[in-house]
């Protein structure tokens, strides 16, 4: 059974729930504090919060912990690596993911209920969904405005849309560029995304569509 680290830094505040994702996904995970080694585990999730309450520039200072060399060792090797909300600034303030999370178009905390679209299948967390399916999600942000100069090595994996799966402007709620809410590495293994899988992730919580995501990494780290 494939075993997953949740990475902590000072500030994080998802991770017990992204730890029980993964276990009801069929995973093992541990939570593992900054300072401590990755060694032994088939992929790592960093989860959301205010590391470092946001100090700087959203994952400015978690991105240049040592433990992320560890992270960019297990990217390289092909293993699955998620970052989720504060993750995924984490993720790109590394430059494990290209391009940068800005403050929201209207800038104010945002915490809703949001539609995606599935655009990518073809990576490590995305196997059990189908291309142009839209999901429900909730995002908790402030800095979501995803922005890059350039779409080259840009996979596209998640869209903010309406519910019937047009991307437009009103469905944007950040004013991300192409209403980009996650996207992937060239690999397919390093995946970035402003909204929450793991707030989704049981019918009680509103949805399972998260649920999947969570699947879809256990089973290409079994590979």
């Amino acid at each position: 059974m494939p075993k997953f680290a949740v990475l902590v830094f000072p500030g994080t505040n998802c991770d017990f729930e992204t730890v029980e994702a993964i276990k009801k996904a069929g995973g093992k995970a541990e939570r593992v504090w900054y300072k401590q080694s990755l060694k032994d585990f088939d992929g790592v999730v960093l989860p959301g919060g205010f590391s470092y309450a946001d100090y700087l520039r959203a994952g400015a200072i978690s991105a240049r912990a040592e433990v992320m060399e560890e992270v960019k060792e297990l990217a390289k090797e092909g293993r699955p690596v998620l970052g989720i909300c504060n993750g995924f600034q984490i993720l790109t303030e590394a430059a494990l993911l290209p391009g940068a999370l800005r403050p929201n178009k209207v800038p104010r905390f945002l915490c809703k209920w949001a539609y995606l679209k599935v655009r990518d299948t073809e990576t490590a967390f995305t196997q059990f969904y189908k291309e142009g399916e839209v999901i429900r999600m909730p995002i908790a942000h402030a800095e979501g405005n995803y922005y890059s100069e350039s779409l080259d090595n840009i996979r596209i994996t998640f869209q903010y849309s309406d519910d019937k799966g047009n991307t437009t402007e009103d469905a944007n709620p950040n004013g991300s560029l192409l209403n980009i809410a996650g996207i992937s590495n060239e690999k397919g293994n390093v995946l970035g995304m402003m909204p929450h899988p793991e707030r989704a992730s049981d019918k009680w919580l509103g949805s399972e569509d998260g649920l999947r995501l969570f699947k879809s990494m256990v089973e290409y780290a079994k590979r």
